[in-house]
């Protein structure tokens, strides 16, 4: 009996439609900059004094990360368009969340932008927010069902070459003066606020005119027939009485949240302090570039030709005259990224690469498609290291990662003074099947910086150094040699073999 019922949810699941969306629906655009702000007051002024020039800053801190996109959204008064490929229900997601929320309340236009993987487990939550009248919740390439583990796995085996392509771009813009884009999610471990396990990560914040750059392809996307309403994928969830049921819950949420732990740690915190009061440093920069790719990627043929982010770091990668850091939590190069790996390595170009190890890795389906290129980029001269799971001290929450952290910063810098940081891995998916976005920039303060953060990331205290000796693999720190991968079973490396000989390659 219960095999019949899944069989007839599955079989409700591949009946379902998306509604076609409305072709009179209005295309929507950033809000202009003005001058009554905060924020307006803060960055009208040095944009002023550096014409033609935009600001960075590299945040390499969970911390300071989270606290960026709070106090921004407090300050804010005229708009906020975050897009995202996660939002958790948890600490953070939640006290983000009554944020947006009271911006809401202030008058602030809201624009939420969503995959919908991910929001469709949230999606009561979602369709709440679009209940007030200043919010807005779009979702990326979604699905027709909108509840149920069972009708979500018949809709993906029905349509599975249109629902594995998805919105990876993430992005928090505050009144068109203050964006952040790069490799975080919304949720704890990408703030260094899980008790259990934090990611490794990086964002860019950025003033000046490379934010209207950013919400113009924050527009891209809102505005493209592959993002839909909430309200019109379920009219009847999006009411006024789930909106005031949401409110209480997010408000007692908020009203917890001050006697947490991370939030102790933010309200003493000298760093957060000088964001408060406006002490934080930004280089103001002439050579940059915001890139994202066509919206309408996930419905053109697969091919790395179609990313534009890829184009962008390529072109970069060819300037290449000294050496080239990267930083991917997955690293599936194929064999286009091979060729052109072994053709920079003949050049003279010294490729040094950090990703995650087996044992640190949260996908082992993707660390199978890694492990294939290894040797061979070995062979070619690069020299590559892999993050270990845990620390020997815990330390804060940043590049560096905390106790039981995994690697999720996307970076590449070429001749210390080219850095790209965005949410493009380097791997076959983020070419072909996802969406990306990322910024290129040309400062050589900033690539000392991520020099640094590379040389203490690959420091044997947290990294593994991978190398070929007599033609076989050895990991080797300061405690040892291994011949094997270090801190994973017989069986986790016995099943990475085997789901390395799957024809899945493209799809990691």
């Amino acid at each position: 009996m219960r095999a019949l019922m899944i069989l007839a949810c599955c079989a409700l699941a591949a009946c379902a439609q998306l509604p076609p969306r409305p072709t009179e629906l209005q295309p929507e655009h950033a809000l202009p900059v003005a001058q009554s702000s905060p924020l307006d007051q803060i960055f009208a002024p040095l944009e002023q004094q550096h014409p033609r020039q935009s600001a960075f800053r590299l945040v390499d801190d969970g911390y300071e990360a989270f606290a960026l996109r709070l106090l921004s959204s407090r300050l804010a008064e005229r708009s906020l368009d975050v897009q995202t490929y996660i939002w958790h229900a948890d600490l953070t997601g939640k006290y983000l969340a009554h944020a947006l929320l009271q911006a809401a309340d202030r008058g602030v236009r809201v624009r939420l932008l969503v995959d919908d993987m991910d929001a469709r487990q949230k999606h009561y939550g979602f369709a709440a927010l679009d209940a007030h009248p200043n919010i807005s919740v779009r979702l990326f390439n979604p699905f027709a069902s909108r509840s149920g583990m069972f009708s979500q796995l018949g809709e993906i085996s029905r349509r599975f070459s249109e629902v594995n392509r998805r919105m990876h771009n993430k992005s928090w813009i505050v009144d068109n003066r203050l964006a952040l884009a790069g490799g975080r999610n919304l949720g704890d471990e990408y703030f260094g606020a899980s008790e259990e396990a934090n990611f490794v990560d990086l964002d860019m914040a950025m003033a000046g005119p490379v934010v209207r750059d950013a919400s113009a392809s924050f527009d891209r996307y809102w505005n493209a027939d592959v993002t839909y309403p909430i309200a019109l994928l379920a009219p009847a969830d999006v009411n006024r009485k789930a909106l005031n049921t949401l409110r209480e819950t997010l408000g007692k949420h908020a009203l917890a949240a001050p006697t947490s732990h991370y939030a102790q740690v933010l309200h003493q915190d000298e760093m957060v302090h000088n964001l408060v009061v406006g002490k934080w440093r930004m280089h103001w920069i002439d050579d940059y570039r915001f890139i994202s790719d066509d919206p309408l990627k996930v419905r053109k043929q697969e091919s790395g030709q179609s990313s534009q982010v890829l184009q962008g770091l390529l072109g970069g990668a060819q300037t290449c005259q000294q050496d080239m850091l990267i930083i991917s939590p997955y690293f599936v190069p194929g064999e286009v990224g091979m060729e052109a790996i072994q053709a920079q390595c003949q050049r003279g170009c010294q490729i040094r690469v950090v990703t995650n190890s087996l044992a640190a890795n949260d996908v082992v389906a993707v660390h199978s498609g890694y492990q294939k290129y290894r040797e061979p980029m070995l062979a070619a001269g690069v020299e590559l290291w892999e993050l270990k799971p845990q620390f020997k001290k815990r330390i804060r929450a940043s590049l560096f990662g905390s106790s039981g952290a995994s690697l999720h910063s996307k970076a590449l810098v070429i001749d210390g003074e080219q850095i790209f940081v965005g949410s493009y891995n380097l791997d076959r998916r983020s070419g072909s099947l996802n969406t990306e976005q990322g910024v290129l920039v040309r400062d050589p303060q900033i690539g000392q910086r991520m020099r640094e953060l590379f040389a203490q990331q690959a420091n044997g205290e947290r990294a593994w150094q991978v190398s070929l000796k007599d033609g076989s693999l050895e990991w080797r720190d300061e405690d040892g040699r291994y011949q094997t991968e270090p801190k994973t079973s017989m069986g986790k490396r016995m099943l990475t073999w085997l789901i390395g000989l799957l024809p899945i390659e493209k799809q990691l």
